[in-house]
């Protein structure tokens, strides 16, 4: 049996990838339907391993996301991040540009 993990830390999340050194990653934009403010987006992180799926979730702090510091756009209908910016930005902050990065709607 697989447990799910929440990391509560960019930081730990990050010492996850590095130590079990996955192939893959995936991230999915949700929208928080639990926020008590009117901004709903935020990022999620999984990956695989053998023991568990580890999930981290950043939220919005301003113009960008509060951990991760990916910037949000603004649009017709409000805030939003670009797959391409998270897909670069893991691939920077990893220091891994061998890494797949898949949306969880596209995975």
């Amino acid at each position: 049996m697989t447990d799910l993990v929440r990391v509560r830390k960019w930081t730990e999340f990050k010492r996850l990838i590095k130590d079990l050194k996955p192939d893959s990653i995936v991230y999915s934009i949700d929208q928080n339907a639990m926020s008590k403010t009117k901004e709903l987006t935020c990022l999620r992180l999984i990956l695989s391993a053998p023991d568990a799926y580890y999930v981290y979730v950043d939220f919005p702090k301003g113009n960008a996301m509060r951990d991760t510091g990916i910037c949000l756009h603004e649009g017709q209908n409000g805030r939003f991040l670009e797959d391409q910016d998270i897909i670069d930005f893991l691939k920077k902050a990893l220091g891994r540009e061998d890494i797949a990065v898949f949306s969880y709607w596209t995975a």
